[in-house]
């Protein structure tokens, strides 16, 4: 009990120390022991990373989960332990109730059957949707968070400690100064005050060596900042990659949803356009093969085409320019709606090549003896 006594008024005469140091350097009334340069710009570097990386992880929850309600939920649930519940997306809810409507509103007739088709398409939407949230998480935004969680914490308390070692430092400082100042004044009692000098200054060697060792060890974890930003691009890059996986599913989900639509739309509504005209697109020339790889047409329902057999028979007739043909490789499998189209896998090489006149969204693509038309959305030009 008599040791805990001593130990506490130890710490509390230190912590006074402490605190007559700061209000006085505040004041202006006592020496500080400035940081080099370079260390510095470790601790500015090492603050904005902490506050940026804050930012992106909270922005990037709220692209995730718009519903802050949502996420209150899941952080409760997370700091308790516990297994987030399986949440339905609205993608899903969407294609719940459509496929309800369309149970009670007929399923036979041509509205419940568009009905169920959008329902399909809107329930793979939001399973889409469910794994790039998940995907995401677990590369992105937990890196993120083990991060602030983990090595911030542990850079926030040696900075602190070294906070302490050097109002230590600057005490013992002052401390010295002022005891060879009484020892320059005093005439009898030399002796006493060399005694005084002698403590202070053996003091202030403690101080300086525990004020260096701590300054060693919190210039590492500072520059252990540059891992980390090596770490958070790499988590960056795979978010990107999740990114683009799940807007490339979502594409193809609608564009098999748009051609089933106007190919049942064609006999409901027959030589009509239904719904909104096709935007304008670019010229081929004009537009880069990324680009062009990345636009998506939007198919005209209910359009009057020729027929499959003279299409092809035009296509057959056709010889392939001079010069303007161009190497593709195929992004993804295409199943051809006709005779007039040439089906693909993905991976394979065609060649490409437009005609005066023809819809920009698509290319006369050849391969062997076969030819077709081929979109433009499906294809990576090479040269």
């Amino acid at each position: 009990m008599d040791f805990n006594m001593k130990k506490l008024a130890s710490d509390a005469g230190i912590f006074f120390t402490r605190a007559v140091q700061f209000t006085e350097e505040k004041f202006g009334q006592a020496e500080k022991t400035e940081l080099d340069a370079h260390f510095e710009n470790l601790l500015a570097r090492a603050d904005s990373t902490k506050n940026w990386t804050e930012r992106i992880l909270r922005q990037t929850e709220v692209l995730l989960q718009p519903n802050p309600s949502a996420r209150v939920e899941e952080f409760l649930y997370e700091k308790l332990d516990r297994k987030v519940p399986s949440r339905v997306t609205n993608g899903e809810l969407l294609a719940q109730y459509m496929a309800e409507a369309a149970s009670e509103l007929g399923p036979s007739t041509p509205y419940g059957k568009t009905l169920i088709k959008v329902s399909e398409a809107e329930k793979r939407l939001g399973a889409a949707e469910r794994d790039f949230i998940h995907t995401a998480s677990l590369s992105f935004l937990t890196p993120l968070r083990n991060f602030l969680e983990g090595d911030w914490k542990t850079i926030s308390k040696e900075r602190r400690l070294l906070q302490n070692r050097r109002l230590d430092l600057d005490a013992c400082k002052a401390r010295l100064k002022k005891a060879k100042a009484a020892e320059a004044k005093a005439t009898c009692e030399g002796d006493l005050w060399n005694d005084e000098v002698d403590k202070a200054e053996q003091e202030l060697r403690v101080a300086q060596t525990e004020f260096d060792r701590q300054a060693e060890v919190t210039r590492l974890l500072l520059e252990g900042i540059s891992s980390t930003h090596v770490n958070h691009l790499r988590c960056l890059h795979e978010f990107v990659k999740s990114q683009t996986t799940y807007y490339a599913q979502c594409y193809r989900h609608m564009l098999d949803l748009q051609k089933q639509l106007g190919s049942s739309q064609g006999a409901i509504f027959p030589g009509t356009f239904v719904g909104t005209t096709e935007p304008a697109s670019p010229p081929l020339s004009s537009t880069s093969p990324t680009t062009t790889a990345a636009t998506m047409p939007v198919v005209p329902t209910g359009a009057v085409l020729a027929p499959p057999e003279e299409a092809a028979l035009c296509l057959e007739e056709v010889a392939p320019p001079a010069s303007g043909t161009r190497k593709a490789r195929v992004l993804y499998d295409y199943e051809a709606a006709d005779s007039s189209e040439l089906a693909l896998l993905a991976d394979e090489l065609i060649t490409v090549y437009s005609l005066p006149g023809m819809d920009p969204d698509w290319l006369i693509g050849e391969r062997g003896n076969k030819k077709g038309k081929v979109p433009v959305t499906y294809l990576e030009l090479l040269s």
